[in-house]
């Protein structure tokens, strides 16, 4: 089991840029996969970017080259730092666990918005 706490996000004029936090109750280092998803008005959530237990990272094709996934030891969080962004990035964020024979864990979810 693990808890998921979302922090970051808020409102960006495009080209701008934005971090966001998500703070684990467990190592997240133990934890074999994590991910940040979003979910715009009226889409399907879908996945941004993940990482493996191994730092074996992925990414979709509208974020690569924009956005890095990223985990800090010292205060055991899943990061996304999320550059050049666009108005279609906006949309709520929510960060994700996968443990082994459970469902998927979510954090709260994190608004961000890409706006003039």
């Amino acid at each position: 089991q693990v808890q998921l706490v979302e922090s970051g996000g808020g409102l960006v004029q495009p080209g701008g840029s934005l971090r966001l936090s998500c703070a684990a109750s467990r190592n997240i280092f133990s934890i074999p996969a994590m991910g940040w998803y979003r979910q715009a008005p009226g889409k399907q959530r879908e996945l941004v970017a993940s990482i493996t237990s191994r730092g074996i990272t992925t990414y979709a094709d509208s974020v690569k080259g924009r956005f890095t996934i990223s985990r800090d030891i010292t205060d055991n969080t899943l990061n996304l730092q999320m550059n050049s962004l666009k108005p279609e990035d906006t949309a709520v964020y929510y960060c994700a666990a996968d443990l082994p024979g459970t469902p998927r864990y979510w954090g709260q979810g994190s608004q961000v918005t890409v706006s003039s």
